[in-house]
C-alpha cells in the first residue's frame, strides 16, 4: 500500500493543475456539427499539447473523415503508458465532445469559463466527460512523475462524437482499427452515482420507432366517410405499450427491472378541431431486457400493426430511428473484479454491478466482444444548466484509477 499512498499523495497535490486543465479544455467548445459546431479537433490538439508539456510522449491519432466540419476530420487520440506486463492493456476511455449549453439565461456563469466555488467546478463539460478525462490523465501522470511503472500497459483513449451517436468515435475505431484485445480491461468513467458504488455492466436493448398511420381525411361530423388515422395511432400506441405485459420477465440488475414500451413524441396532424386526420405520426421508445432479442420484438410490432390496419382501415408503416442490441459484461469479469477492489480500497464501499436503460459507448465495445464497464463517482449534472463536478469526485476518480493501474489493491 506504500506505493498507492505515494501515488495518492501526489494526485492530491495536483488539484491546482487539475483545475487548470479543466479550465483549458472547457474554453474550447467541442460541439458536433449536429449541434452547430466544428467537432473536436481544436480541443484534441490543445489537449495533446498540454499532455506533451506534462511529460507524456507516446501518442497516436486515428482521424475519422467527416466532410461536415471544416477540418474534414473527427480526431480520436490514444496516449500510451508502458507497463510491466503488456499481455493485456488497461484502457480508460473518455470523450472529447460536449453538448451545447442550452438556454444561457439558466446559467449562473459563463458555460465556457470554469468557475470554482464551494469545492465545485462549474462549466459545460466539466463532469461530462472532463472529470473522467482529467482524472485518467493525472492518475497516469502520477506514475510518470514518481518514477513508477503500472502493472500493465495503460492506454488513455479520448474519442470523438460520443454525444451524437459515436459514428466518428468508438464505432469508427472498432470498424477500422484493431486497438483492443479480448483480455483487455476497459473502464469508461462516464456515468455513476454519488458514492461510486455502482459499476454499469449491461444495458437494455434499445429500439426507437417512428410510426405513420395513413387513413382518409374527412369532416369531424362524418367519421363514417373517412378513416381516422389519429384514432388508429392511439390504438396502436396502447397496444404497443401493452407489450410490457407480453415481454414480462424481470431482472433485478436493472431499474426499472422490466422492459418498457413507451409512446413519446407526437407530431402535429390537422390544424383544426373539426377535421378527422388522414395522416398521423408518433414515436415509441422501447427499452428491452437483454434476454429478449430485437427480432422477437419486431415480430410482435408487425403483428400488432396488421391488426390495427384491419380494425381501422388504415395503412401502418414504421421506421427504426435507432436499434442497439447490447451484450453484457459478465458480473465476474476481471475488469469488474479489479475495479470493485480499487473502489473498495479508495472509498471503502462495496461496488455492485448494475444494468441501465440508457445507452453508452460501452454497448459498442461489448457487442464487439470486449468486456467494458462504466464507472465514476459523480453528482450527475451532465447536460444541465450549471453543470459541475466536485473536486472530491475529480481527485477520487484519479485515486481509483491509480489503484487500478497499480494492480495490487489490499
Amino acid at each position: 500500500m506504500k506505493e498507492l499512498d505515494t501515488l495518492s499523495a501526489w494526485i492530491q497535490s495536483q488539484v491546482p493543475a487539475m483545475i487548470e486543465l479543466q479550465t483549458r479544455l472547457t474554453s474550447i467548445p467541442a460541439l458536433a456539427p449536429e449541434s452547430g459546431g466544428e467537432g473536436e479537433l481544436a480541443k484534441c490538439e490543445d489537449l495533446t499539447l498540454a499532455l506533451r508539456e506534462m511529460g507524456f510522449s507516446r501518442f497516436e491519432r486515428y482521424d475519422a473523415p467527416d466532410t461536415r466540419v471544416s477540418s474534414g476530420i473527427r480526431p480520436n487520440l490514444v496516449v500510451t503508458i508502458p507497463g510491466k506486463d503488456d499481455s493485456r492493456t488497461l484502457w480508460f476511455m473518455a470523450h472529447l465532445d460536449v453538448v451545447p449549453p442550452g438556454e444561457l439565461a439558466k446559467w449562473d456563469t459563463d458555460p465556457w469559463k470554469v468557475v470554482q466555488k464551494d469545492g465545485k467546478l462549474y462549466g459545460r463539460g466539466v463532469e461530462d466527460n472532463q472529470q473522467g478525462l482529467v482524472a485518467s490523465v493525472f492518475a497516469a501522470l502520477a506514475f510518470l512523475k514518481n518514477g513508477m511503472v503500472p502493472a500493465h500497459t495503460v492506454k488513455l483513449l479520448f474519442v470523438a462524437d460520443e454525444e451524437v451517436g459515436s459514428a466518428y468515435g468508438i464505432q469508427y475505431l472498432l470498424k477500422n482499427h484493431s486497438l483492443f484485445r479480448p483480455d483487455d480491461l476497459i473502464v469508461i468513467p462516464d456515468g455513476g452515482d454519488d458514492k461510486g458504488e455502482t459499476i454499469e455492466v449491461a444495458e437494455k436493448n434499445l429500439l426507437w420507432l417512428r410510426f405513420s398511420t395513413k387513413g382518409k381525411q374527412t369532416h369531424g361530423s362524418r367519421p363514417d366517410q373517412g378513416a381516422n388515422a389519429h384514432l388508429a395511432a392511439c390504438d396502436l400506441a396502447l397496444r404497443l405499450n401493452a407489450l410490457e405485459q407480453f415481454f414480462d420477465r424481470r431482472d433485478p440488475l436493472f431499474e426499472p427491472d422490466r422492459s418498457t414500451f413507451q409512446p413519446t413524441k407526437k407530431e402535429a396532424n390537422v390544424p383544426n378541431i373539426n377535421t378527422i386526420p388522414g395522416d398521423d405520426v408518433f414515436c415509441m421508445d422501447c427499452r428491452i431486457l437483454p434476454c429478449y432479442s430485437l427480432d422477437s420484438v419486431r415480430a410482435e410490432v408487425a403483428r400488432i400493426a396488421r391488426e390495427v390496419e384491419q380494425k381501422h382501415g388504415v395503412a401502418v408503416s414504421w421506421t427504426e430511428e435507432q436499434a442497439v442490441e447490447s451484450r453484457a459484461t459478465p458480473v465476474d469479469a476481471p475488469v469488474v473484479k479489479a475495479l470493485s477492489q480499487a473502489v473498495k480500497t479508495v472509498y471503502g464501499v462495496t461496488a455492485r454491478p448494475i444494468g441501465i436503460g440508457g445507452g453508452t459507448v460501452g454497448a459498442y465495445l461489448r457487442n464487439a466482444g470486449f468486456d467494458a464497464v462504466v464507472w465514476s463517482r459523480m453528482d450527475e449534472t451532465a447536460h444541465q444548466p450549471n453543470e459541475y463536478c466536485t473536486l472530491e469526485n475529480l481527485t477520487g476518480d484519479a485515486h481509483v484509477m491509480a489503484a487500478l493501474m497499480l494492480g495490487k489493491q489490499g
